[in-house]
Order: C-alpha cells, then sequence, then structure tokens
C-alpha cells in the first residue's frame, strides 16, 4: 500500500524508514553509481532529507511494512535540488511557485517482483496528490534513461535540459498536473481510483489546504 509520511513522522515507522534509505543507496550508489553519500549503516541521505525541510515521502509499504519503493517531494517555494544544483539545465531560471513542487529520488527496492507495480503506484500517488492539493507541475531530476518507463507508465515528463557527466546522462523534466494525467495513470496502473483515494485518506484523513502542506 501506499503511504505519504512526512519526515518528522518518520519515527512512527522505523523500519519502513530504514530500509528505504538503504534501497536508496543499492539504487543511487551500488547501481547507478551516483556520487551520493552512504552513511555506515549503509542508508543514502542527503541535504534535502533535513528535519527542518521536513519533506514528504511517498512510499510504497510491502506486506512486511519495508519497502518497496518511494520518492520524495519538496515545495520550490524552499531549498530545492534543481534550484541549488541543476539550475544550468533550466537555463538558469530558477522555478519557484507555490503550485510547483520537487519530486526527486524515486526509487524501487530491488527486492520486489512487481516493480512495474510499484512505479505505476508511485506515480499515480504523486499525481493524485498534486491534484487534491491544487498543483500545476512537478519538477524533478531523473536518471535520463527513466524517461522510457514514465511514458510507459502514462505521465511522460517534458524534458527541460540534460547534463552528461560521470556519473551518467541526469536530467530535468516538468510533468504537467492534470485530472487527464491522473485518468490516464489510473487507467494504466491496475488500480482504481477508490485504491488512490483510500491511500490519501489514510494518510491525511482529510483533504489539508495547500498554504498547510507549502509553510
Amino acid at each position: 500500500m501506499i503511504r505519504y509520511i512526512y519526515a518528522a513522522d518518520l519515527h512512527r515507522f522505523p523500519h519502513l524508514a530504514r530500509t528505504m534509505f538503504e534501497d536508496r543507496a543499492r539504487q543511487f550508489k551500488d547501481r547507478l553509481n551516483w556520487s551520493v553519500t552512504v552513511d555506515d549503516s549503509g542508508a543514502e541521505r542527503d541535504e534535502y532529507d533535513a528535519p527542518e525541510l521536513n519533506p514528504l515521502y511517498i512510499l510504497w509499504e510491502n506486506e512486511e511494512g519495508g519497502h518497496g519503493g518511494s520518492m520524495r517531494i519538496l515545495p520550490t517555494t524552499g531549498a530545492t535540488m534543481v534550484a541549488d544544483h541543476f539550475s544550468h539545465l533550466t537555463d538558469g531560471v530558477t522555478i519557484t511557485s507555490p503550485l510547483v513542487w520537487e519530486c526527486t529520488r524515486f526509487c524501487i527496492s530491488p527486492e520486489v517482483a512487481n516493480g512495474h507495480q510499484v512505479a505505476s503506484a508511485l506515480m499515480l500517488a504523486g499525481c493524485h496528490l498534486g491534484v487534491e492539493f491544487g498543483l500545476s507541475d512537478s519538477i524533478g531530476v531523473f536518471d535520463a534513461r527513466m524517461v522510457r518507463i514514465y511514458r510507459r507508465l502514462g505521465w511522460e515528463p517534458q524534458v527541460l535540459g540534460t547534463d552528461h557527466s560521470a556519473d551518467g546522462d541526469i536530467s530535468v523534466g516538468l510533468w504537467p498536473i492534470t485530472e487527464a494525467a491522473r485518468l490516464q495513470l489510473l487507467a494504466r496502473s491496475g488500480f482504481g481510483l477508490s485504491d488512490v483515494e483510500g491511500w490519501f485518506d489514510a494518510s491525511f484523513r482529510a483533504a489539508l489546504p495547500l498554504a498547510a502542506i507549502a509553510a
């Protein structure tokens, strides 16, 4: 199932949180060979996981309570990876808006047997969150090879720029958040609207005003 969890609440889900950061290390350090920081416990974190930023994580929790997949959400009105490190891929333009949130660290556990289903659920949950909070777009940094995956899932970004580096090709993309996008993701995901509404309501109980989330 999907959970939406703020960093301030990760302590309530210690196994889920620990395995998320461990899977991030395996994906971004071991498999993709990105220049990321992995601590002695085998967890990958960066400055955008900082408690003071209180990012929102969208996580797939498996039947054992561990991590199946996840991504990290931050409002672009604060510190973001795109603005701080990849503005050269947006022609030097800093994208700052309460209606645009950054999504990074899209990660699928190497242990899941249904990776496509988990990826579909995460994309659907992210789009649903954006529709519910009245967002216009999501911006993110991603491995350029992921474009074909996003296309197959039904939500392909507009690529703003690509950096060819020793870590591989890294792109910045913009995903429009629309009802049409949500419907397309629903059609391809195998999940129903009741599923995604149930995930959302279980985490938030009721739709919060945008100002409360972006503050």
